[in-house]
Protein backbone atom coordinates (compact mmCIF):
# COMPACT_ATOMS: atom_id res chain seq x y z
CA UNK A 1 0.00 0.00 0.00
CA UNK A 2 1.11 3.33 -0.83
CA UNK A 3 0.68 6.67 0.16
CA UNK A 4 -1.74 9.13 -1.88
CA UNK A 5 -2.54 12.70 -0.65
CA UNK A 6 -5.89 13.79 -1.63
CA UNK A 7 -6.95 18.20 -1.64
CA UNK A 8 -11.06 18.10 -1.07
CA UNK A 9 -12.03 21.59 -1.58
CA UNK A 10 -14.94 23.59 -2.23
CA UNK A 11 -17.44 26.20 -1.50
CA UNK A 12 -18.98 27.91 1.18
CA UNK A 13 -22.37 24.69 1.46
CA UNK A 14 -21.29 22.93 -1.55
CA UNK A 15 -21.82 19.90 0.65
CA UNK A 16 -17.44 19.41 1.23
CA UNK A 17 -17.50 18.86 5.17
CA UNK A 18 -20.48 15.96 3.96
CA UNK A 19 -18.13 14.53 1.30
CA UNK A 20 -14.96 14.44 4.19
CA UNK A 21 -17.56 12.60 6.20
CA UNK A 22 -18.39 9.63 4.50
CA UNK A 23 -14.18 9.30 3.14
CA UNK A 24 -13.67 9.35 7.27
CA UNK A 25 -16.15 6.33 7.37
CA UNK A 26 -14.19 4.55 4.36
CA UNK A 27 -11.08 4.88 6.57
CA UNK A 28 -9.12 7.52 5.41
CA UNK A 29 -7.35 9.99 7.40
CA UNK A 30 -9.22 13.42 6.80
CA UNK A 31 -7.35 16.37 8.65
CA UNK A 32 -9.88 20.10 7.97
CA UNK A 33 -7.53 22.58 7.55
CA UNK A 34 -9.93 25.00 9.18
CA UNK A 35 -8.46 22.81 12.99
CA UNK A 36 -5.18 22.88 11.80
CA UNK A 37 -5.01 26.74 11.72
CA UNK A 38 -6.85 26.53 15.17
CA UNK A 39 -3.94 25.03 16.15
CA UNK A 40 -1.74 27.59 15.12
CA UNK A 41 -3.52 29.72 16.38
CA UNK A 42 -3.01 28.31 20.12
CA UNK A 43 -0.28 30.45 22.38
CA UNK A 44 3.22 30.41 21.20
CA UNK A 45 2.65 28.76 17.96
CA UNK A 46 4.06 30.10 14.58
CA UNK A 47 0.23 31.29 13.49
CA UNK A 48 -0.12 33.43 16.67
CA UNK A 49 3.29 35.18 16.41
CA UNK A 50 2.15 35.72 12.44
CA UNK A 51 -0.79 37.67 13.63
CA UNK A 52 0.86 39.41 16.11
CA UNK A 53 3.38 40.12 13.79
CA UNK A 54 1.00 42.10 11.04
CA UNK A 55 -1.89 43.18 13.46
CA UNK A 56 -0.38 43.95 16.77
CA UNK A 57 -1.15 42.20 20.71
CA UNK A 58 -4.60 43.35 20.14
CA UNK A 59 -5.77 39.80 18.49
CA UNK A 60 -4.72 38.14 21.53
CA UNK A 61 -6.82 36.71 24.16
CA UNK A 62 -6.60 36.19 27.70
CA UNK A 63 -4.41 33.12 27.35
CA UNK A 64 -2.25 34.86 24.37
CA UNK A 65 -3.30 33.09 21.47
CA UNK A 66 -4.98 34.37 18.93
CA UNK A 67 -8.93 35.77 19.24
CA UNK A 68 -10.42 34.48 16.34
CA UNK A 69 -12.86 37.49 16.69
CA UNK A 70 -10.69 40.33 17.08
CA UNK A 71 -8.56 38.66 14.33
CA UNK A 72 -11.54 38.94 11.59
CA UNK A 73 -11.78 42.47 12.44
CA UNK A 74 -8.75 43.04 11.27
CA UNK A 75 -9.22 41.32 7.96
CA UNK A 76 -13.25 41.28 7.16
CA UNK A 77 -13.24 44.44 5.40
CA UNK A 78 -9.63 44.64 3.74
CA UNK A 79 -8.52 42.27 1.49
CA UNK A 80 -4.96 43.03 1.26
CA UNK A 81 -5.30 42.74 5.01
CA UNK A 82 -6.43 38.96 4.38
CA UNK A 83 -4.19 38.15 1.79
CA UNK A 84 -0.71 39.47 4.02
CA UNK A 85 -2.49 36.72 6.71
CA UNK A 86 -2.85 33.81 4.39
CA UNK A 87 0.55 34.36 2.87
CA UNK A 88 1.89 33.75 6.55
CA UNK A 89 -0.61 31.19 7.65
CA UNK A 90 -1.24 28.67 4.57
CA UNK A 91 2.28 27.65 4.20
CA UNK A 92 2.18 26.62 7.30
CA UNK A 93 -0.89 24.84 7.25
CA UNK A 94 0.54 23.02 4.03
CA UNK A 95 3.82 21.92 6.21
CA UNK A 96 1.86 20.88 9.16
CA UNK A 97 -0.77 18.32 6.97
CA UNK A 98 2.96 17.39 5.03
CA UNK A 99 3.86 16.02 8.06
CA UNK A 100 0.72 14.17 9.21
CA UNK A 101 0.70 12.50 5.47
CA UNK A 102 4.29 11.43 5.89
CA UNK A 103 2.89 9.70 8.79
CA UNK A 104 -0.27 8.09 7.18
CA UNK A 105 -0.22 4.84 5.60
CA UNK A 106 -2.29 4.98 2.42
CA UNK A 107 -4.53 8.06 2.02
CA UNK A 108 -4.10 11.03 3.55
CA UNK A 109 -6.83 13.83 3.10
CA UNK A 110 -6.94 17.69 3.24
CA UNK A 111 -9.95 19.49 4.09
CA UNK A 112 -9.51 23.23 3.11
CA UNK A 113 -11.72 25.68 1.04
CA UNK A 114 -8.91 27.80 -0.09
CA UNK A 115 -7.06 24.55 -1.18
CA UNK A 116 -6.58 26.05 -4.98
CA UNK A 117 -6.35 29.66 -4.14
CA UNK A 118 -3.25 28.89 -1.60
CA UNK A 119 -1.96 26.91 -4.46
CA UNK A 120 -1.59 23.92 -2.86
CA UNK A 121 -2.79 22.10 -5.65
CA UNK A 122 0.03 20.96 -7.17
CA UNK A 123 1.29 19.24 -4.14
CA UNK A 124 -1.19 16.52 -4.22
CA UNK A 125 -1.86 13.47 -6.17
CA UNK A 126 -5.45 14.22 -6.24
CA UNK A 127 -7.53 17.01 -6.16
CA UNK A 128 -11.55 16.82 -5.45
CA UNK A 129 -13.85 19.33 -5.78
CA UNK A 130 -17.57 19.77 -4.67
CA UNK A 131 -19.51 21.78 -6.80
CA UNK A 132 -23.06 23.46 -6.28
CA UNK A 133 -24.77 25.79 -8.30
CA UNK A 134 -24.24 29.48 -6.37
CA UNK A 135 -28.52 29.97 -5.95
CA UNK A 136 -28.21 26.27 -4.28
CA UNK A 137 -25.30 27.04 -2.01
CA UNK A 138 -26.76 30.21 -0.75
CA UNK A 139 -30.03 29.02 -0.26
CA UNK A 140 -28.19 26.06 2.15
CA UNK A 141 -26.00 28.23 3.94
CA UNK A 142 -29.42 30.53 4.90
CA UNK A 143 -31.21 28.15 5.78
CA UNK A 144 -28.09 27.01 8.57
CA UNK A 145 -28.88 29.94 10.24
CA UNK A 146 -26.31 32.00 8.37
CA UNK A 147 -27.64 36.10 7.51
CA UNK A 148 -27.79 36.14 3.74
CA UNK A 149 -25.35 39.67 3.51
CA UNK A 150 -22.83 37.23 5.23
CA UNK A 151 -23.68 34.37 3.12
CA UNK A 152 -23.19 36.74 0.06
CA UNK A 153 -20.53 37.78 1.54
CA UNK A 154 -18.36 34.30 2.33
CA UNK A 155 -19.29 33.18 -1.39
CA UNK A 156 -17.98 36.48 -2.86
CA UNK A 157 -14.86 36.18 -1.19
CA UNK A 158 -14.12 32.51 -2.10
CA UNK A 159 -14.24 33.31 -5.40
CA UNK A 160 -15.78 31.32 -8.51
CA UNK A 161 -15.17 27.75 -9.18
CA UNK A 162 -13.11 27.82 -12.45
CA UNK A 163 -10.04 27.67 -10.68
CA UNK A 164 -11.62 25.03 -8.50
CA UNK A 165 -12.31 22.94 -12.05
CA UNK A 166 -9.30 23.73 -13.44
CA UNK A 167 -7.31 22.10 -10.60
CA UNK A 168 -9.61 18.98 -9.91
CA UNK A 169 -8.62 15.50 -10.98
CA UNK A 170 -12.32 14.47 -9.65
CA UNK A 171 -15.55 16.82 -9.85
CA UNK A 172 -18.37 15.83 -7.51
CA UNK A 173 -21.66 17.58 -8.45
CA UNK A 174 -24.18 18.21 -5.09
CA UNK A 175 -27.26 19.74 -6.70
CA UNK A 176 -29.10 16.52 -6.59
CA UNK A 177 -30.41 14.36 -4.18
CA UNK A 178 -27.70 13.05 -0.81
CA UNK A 179 -28.04 9.88 -2.95
CA UNK A 180 -26.91 10.86 -5.99
CA UNK A 181 -23.73 12.45 -4.04
CA UNK A 182 -22.87 8.95 -1.91
CA UNK A 183 -22.52 7.33 -5.05
CA UNK A 184 -19.98 9.61 -6.65
CA UNK A 185 -18.17 9.31 -3.09
CA UNK A 186 -18.49 5.53 -3.26
CA UNK A 187 -16.97 5.99 -7.05
CA UNK A 188 -14.79 8.32 -5.41
CA UNK A 189 -13.22 6.05 -2.79
CA UNK A 190 -13.12 3.19 -5.50
CA UNK A 191 -10.93 5.08 -7.36
CA UNK A 192 -8.70 6.73 -4.27
CA UNK A 193 -8.37 2.78 -2.82
CA UNK A 194 -7.31 1.71 -6.56
CA UNK A 195 -4.97 4.42 -6.54
CA UNK A 196 -3.11 3.73 -3.12
CA UNK A 197 -3.19 -0.10 -3.74
CA UNK A 198 -5.47 -0.86 -1.20
CA UNK A 199 -7.20 -3.87 -0.93
CA UNK A 200 -10.86 -4.25 -1.57
CA UNK A 201 -13.09 -3.05 1.93
CA UNK A 202 -16.65 -2.64 2.75
CA UNK A 203 -18.25 0.67 1.43
CA UNK A 204 -18.86 3.57 4.05
CA UNK A 205 -22.44 3.18 5.82
CA UNK A 206 -25.53 4.64 4.32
Amino acid sequence: MSRLTVGLTGGLASGKSTVADRLRDAGFRVVDADAIVADLYRPGEAGTRAAVELFGPGVLDAAEGVDRAALAAHIFADPAARRRLEERIHPLVGERFAAIAAATPGVAVLEATLLVEAGFAPRFDVVVTVEADPATRLRRAVARGLPESAARARLAAQGGKTARLTAAHHVLRNDGTPADLRRQVDELVADLRRRAGEGAAPPAPP
